[in-house]
């Protein structure tokens, strides 16, 4: 009984401390562009940090690199949950790219916009255009970037593609790809599923029995070791499945 009650108030204080900052970072989205430097992108962070919380899951983080991370990268992951939206820049100072519909969300959408987060129209080749030029110059100003080659959650299991875009823009700014195979033990309560909806899946990252998301970090992929943006993403996604079946338990293909 007492566990439940000081567990119940925990997540409370949790939750009341992810609605102070969002208001903080809310107000201060509001406010021009030019007081949105770096001081801004360490509040966003803490807003990730505060929001993973506030759900009750607990982020693990895996370090299995052999040698010491460089401080630019590109960040490639899978995607099995919309959790990583939040849970990859509560663990790496990354910049994202997320589909154009979060931008017109109330408050997340000020928020990221303010912060540099980059959109996108999966289904506009303009759109897809210019978010492939934004992440160069993004990368190039210094920044970190993650992106999915999935294209987008694909559930627990590894897409039968790698897009090249991530590994395209490796190979034309010289940066290394930093891996991360992200998984989760409750995969039924985490992986992105019917009805597709922010609320439903909400609740059951908070009903989850077993709320802890797994993050393994690899030593990073150069892209001066691959002859094309395509051989390089297949290369990656054939290492995903080998960390699949690892962490998974699931088949390799033949």
């Amino acid at each position: 009984m007492f566990h439940f009650i000081s567990r119940w108030l925990i997540q409370v204080v949790h939750w009341l401390d992810f609605i102070l900052i969002s208001l903080v970072a809310w107000l201060w989205a509001l406010l021009p562009q030019s007081t949105h430097g770096p001081l801004y992108f360490h509040v966003f962070r803490s807003w990730c940090q505060m929001f993973v919380r506030a759900l009750g899951v607990r982020l693990r983080l895996h370090q299995n690199n052999a040698k010491r991370l460089p401080q630019h990268y590109v960040l490639i992951a899978n995607h099995p949950s919309a959790l990583e939206d939040i849970g990859t820049p509560s663990l790496f100072p990354v910049q994202s790219l997320a589909k154009a519909a979060v931008g017109n969300w109330f408050i997340a959408g000020k928020i990221n916009r303010a912060v540099g987060t980059l959109f996108v129209d999966r289904k506009s080749p303009a759109s897809r255009h210019a978010a492939k030029q934004a992440i160069i110059d993004t990368l190039k100003s210094g920044q970190n970037m993650v992106i999915y080659p999935e294209g987008g959650c694909k559930g627990r299991r590894i897409a039968e593609r790698f897009y090249p875009g991530a590994f395209d823009a490796a190979m034309q700014t010289g940066l290394p790809v930093l891996p991360v195979f992200i998984h989760y033990e409750c995969q039924d309560d985490f992986e992105w599923q019917p009805p597709y909806n922010l609320v439903d899946m909400l609740f059951r990252f908070m009903r989850s029995q077993n709320p802890t998301a797994n993050f393994h970090v690899f030593d990073p992929w150069h892209p001066e070791n691959f002859d094309d943006a395509e051989a390089f993403a297949e290369t990656a996604r054939q290492q995903y499945l080998v960390w699949e079946n690892h962490y998974l338990g699931a088949n390799p293909p033949d």
